[in-house]
């Protein structure tokens, strides 16, 4: 069974509350409770853990290592400030999906910048709470991929040759 970690920095345990119109009206509890239903389904499991302090988030990282096949980290405000994270992502053999609620690209430049993607094996945002799930796609694959048929080439017909009528 594989086993994913959902990380979150700050403020994300006040979604649903904290600006409503950038970041929509589900709560964090209601997110995590809908993909590890997804994960289950896939025969995954996922844990996850919010908090507001760096040090926890970048142990949580490091001890990932051995123990879970996959990370999705939305840090936060911590995406524009902390080499902490980055530090302890490039530390571990576990790839990681960084997400975003909001697209920061397209928001105060202070936040067009991350620290932690390139670290990460991809970065998913501006889809809201789907950001999460595309994330767990990522890591996980199709459910059905190895036995979905892939679809047969047609052999392309022999196009017949037009020839004018000679008068």
């Amino acid at each position: 069974m594989k086993k994913i970690l959902l990380l979150n920095g700050p403020s994300l345990g006040r979604l649903g509350k904290r600006e409503p119109q950038l970041y929509g009206h589900e709560t964090l509890a209601a997110i995590v409770r809908r993909l590890q239903t997804i994960a289950l389904t896939w025969g995954a499991r996922l844990d996850a853990l919010q908090s507001d302090e760096e040090g926890v988030l970048v142990s949580h990282i490091i001890r990932a290592s051995g123990s879970y096949d996959g990370i999705i980290l939305n840090p936060g405000a911590y995406t524009h400030t902390s080499v902490a994270l980055r530090d302890a992502l490039q530390a571990v053999p576990v790839p990681c999906v960084e997400v975003h609620l909001s697209n920061t690209a397209a928001r105060e430049s202070f936040r067009q910048i991350s620290l932690t993607a390139a670290a990460c094996q991809g970065q998913i945002m501006g889809f809201g709470a789907r950001s999460y799930e595309l994330a767990l796609i990522a890591l996980l694959g199709s459910p059905d991929a190895e036995r979905r048929p892939r679809p047969r080439r047609r052999a392309s017909a022999p196009r017949a040759r037009r020839t004018a009528a000679k008068s």
